[in-house]
Order: C-alpha cells, then structure tokens, then sequence
C-alpha cells in the first residue's frame, strides 16, 4: 500500500490539511464533505471531490473518517448511502475522529460482516499538527491492519503508535484530551497571576517553555494566549464532547479523575457562556472572568 486511492469523509479544521497531505504524498484522495464548498483546498492539491459518499468510496481502497462525534461517524458509516453498503469488501477503514471507545467496538463488528477491516486511530495535535503533518496517531485494530495502514499514517502524523485491539486507540484519545484540558486549565491560571503579579508575560511564557513546566500545549497556544486570539485550532465544544467521554469510560472502568472532573466543568461553563466555537485555549477566559477581569480592560473582547 505505498500509494492507494483513498477517499476522506470530513474535510474539517482537520480533515482538509490532513486530505491534502496525503495527495502531496502521491495518493488519490477523493474527498466528501457533509456541507459543501470545502474541497478547494484538496483539488487545489490534486485530489478530487465526490458528490456523495457512495461516489466517494465505491472505488477506494482505503475510507477515511474525520468528523465531530460519534453520532457522526455511526451517520456516514451505516445505512443504505453509508461506508459499508458501498465500500468493497477488503477496504480499509481508518476512522480518524474522536468517539467512544464502544463505538469503535461495535463498528468494527459491523464492518467485519461486509468484509471490511477497521481500525480506530483519534489524532492529537491540533489544526498546526495537521498541517505541518506531525499529528500523533493512537491506534486500536489488527497488528497486520495497522501494518499495512503505516504508508498512509505516516504522510499525515510524526509519531503513529499500535495501542492495542479496537478501541484502544479511542481509549488513549479519551486521556490525551484529559491531559491537555488539564494543562490548558492550568495554563490559563498561570497567565493571569502572572499578569496580575505586574510579570512580563511574554518573558514569562518563554522560560516557562524551556523548563519542567514546558509542554506542546504551551508552546502551541503562547502565541494566541499573547494576542488573546482564539480563532479555532481545535473548538472548545469539541473538546467539552471529549470530557464526556473520558467521564463515562472512567466511570466503567472505576478511574477517579478529580482533576479532570474539575476540568471537565470548567470547560462545560465556558461552552455555556458561549465560547464552545473558540479555540480550547479559550479556557482563559473563564479563569479572567473569575479574576475580575471587565472588558473594559480588553481581556474578554
């Protein structure tokens, strides 16, 4: 599988990029989008847009699936115009979203029955990661799916890792999303004591990135956080649709998550307030608001 011809449902933040990285990498991408006006990018490339999904697949050796949720994916996968009554048997189908573990479990069962292999493989990495092709990729199938997928990993992510039999990758998803609420919960404290400690924050931010406190969440999001940009890399509501489900797979497995419990609310709030269409950097926000910050002093604008 050095080349194939691949069609990618969900043309994205991250769909797109990751759509036309893997044309640049020599395959045919045919791509479909539920709303139209999103394959500029992938012609632009090289690549084909498809009318529908039938169109789309009918011919591809490999599916690709990068939409919002569960709901989502169960949408472009089953039924009559869906992924497995029009793929042939023997395609492989890369489900690249975030949904629940069981989700994948049960889609991989589905497809078995028409001959079509899955494998659930959640990236990490942001809208910046699927550019430049460097996402992380969390893998849950067959070893010899995985194995025969990597040409096709590795054009879109940099570090691509076999995390064990379906749903495992959705799984590793749910505590990377865990970890980086947490970590953008953190951030966000930390940029308003230092503002209101009088701290150079851009100095601040810089050494912190250079030390224990570094992380790809700061060095991701200092840029934005310094120009209080939230344009979106990756949407607060998306990931308040992760925190449910890290919620509900650690309460089926008995995990005690406090932190993450608290992480989860506070992201929840800002989607209330909201903010759920914000970049998740946008966590900020809240933190100003329960620090006194007005818009008058241009911090929520």
């Amino acid at each position: 599988m050095s080349t194939s011809t691949i069609a990618f449902l969900g043309l994205g933040i991250m769909g797109s990029p990751m759509a036309v990285n893997l044309a640049k990498a020599g395959h045919t991408v045919v791509g479909w989008n539920r709303s139209p006006g999103r394959a500029d990018a992938l012609v632009a490339a090289g690549g084909k847009e498809a009318g529908s999904i039938a169109e789309a697949v009918r011919d591809a050796d490999v599916v690709i699936t990068m939409v919002p949720a569960s709901p989502q994916v169960e949408a472009v996968a089953y039924g009559p115009d869906g992924i497995l009554e029009n793929a042939r048997p023997g395609t492989l189908f890369i489900d690249h979203s975030s949904i629940t573990p069981q989700t994948s479990v049960d889609l991989a069962k589905a497809a078995a029955d028409k001959g079509i292999r899955v494998l659930d493989a959640p990236v990490s990495g942001g809208e910046a990661g699927a550019v430049e092709g460097v996402l992380s990729i969390m893998v849950g199938g067959a070893r010899a799916d995985f194995d025969a997928a990597r040409p096709v990993f590795d054009a879109v992510g940099a570090t691509v890792v076999h995390c064990g039999p379906h749903g495992a990758g959705q799984t590793v998803k749910a505590a990377n999303q865990l970890i980086v609420a947490v970590n953008l919960q953190a951030l966000a404290e930390a940029v308003v004591f230092l503002e209101k400690s009088g701290v150079d924050l851009g100095a601040a931010l810089e050494v912190l990135g250079g030390g224990l406190a570094g992380s790809t969440v700061l060095a991701r999001k200092k840029d934005g956080i310094l120009a209080r940009d939230f344009t979106p890399g990756f949407k607060l509501e998306l990931h308040h649709k992760d925190m449910g489900i890290v919620t509900d797979a650690a309460r089926t497995v008995g995990a005690t998550l406090p932190a993450g419990a608290v992480a989860a609310q506070l992201i929840a709030s800002a989607v209330a307030r909201g903010d759920g269409a914000l970049d998740h950097s946008a966590l900020l926000r809240g933190v100003e608001l329960l620090s006194g910050y007005g818009r008058e002093q241009g911090r929520n604008a």
